[in-house]
């Protein structure tokens, strides 16, 4: 590893925060046109791909992961459940409670709104070796632990 001054390590790690910001939000924009072609709010669609992350989660659940406040995320869920991207089901361990599930059948059509940047992607990870896309990963991974906290301090 080469040795770099303290200044130039902390030009190169702003640049670094820059390139992430500019990601960041060129993904939200994406999210944001693909959640419109799908006739999706934005915050719908948020809620949408957290359970497509986490699985089947309680309203409650959703909501905290999500940031919003349950009453909204009963409006949130009405309206995914009536455009067949979710359904509620019984708990099978909790009768009284309600489990929230994406519905596969609009699955395939969001993937299929993905794949350009898909394939995108696959182009720029090509270029990388095995152990440059494991750095990377981390990196990200952290990153995203590092957004998780600073948005849980905030929301406190």
């Amino acid at each position: 590893m080469t040795s770099v001054t303290p200044r130039e390590q902390r030009r190169l790690a702003n640049g670094v925060k820059q390139a992430l910001r500019e990601a960041s939000l060129q993904v939200a924009m994406l999210n944001h046109q693909v959640g419109t072609k799908l006739g999706l709010r934005d915050a719908d669609f948020d809620c949408l791909n957290l359970l497509n992350q986490h699985g089947a989660l309680g309203p409650g659940a959703l909501a905290k992961l999500a940031g919003l406040h349950p009453a909204t995320m009963t409006g949130v869920l009405d309206r995914l459940e009536k455009a067949g991207f979710v359904t509620r089901d019984r708990d099978p361990g909790d009768r009284r409670a309600v489990v929230v599930r994406t519905s596969p059948e609009r699955g395939g059509e969001v993937l299929g709104l993905y794949a350009g940047m898909n394939d995108l992607m696959d182009g720029i990870c090509a270029g990388y070796s095995a152990e440059e896309l494991a750095v990377i990963t981390d990196f990200l991974r952290r990153a995203a632990a590092a957004g998780r906290d600073a948005t849980a301090k905030l929301a406190d």
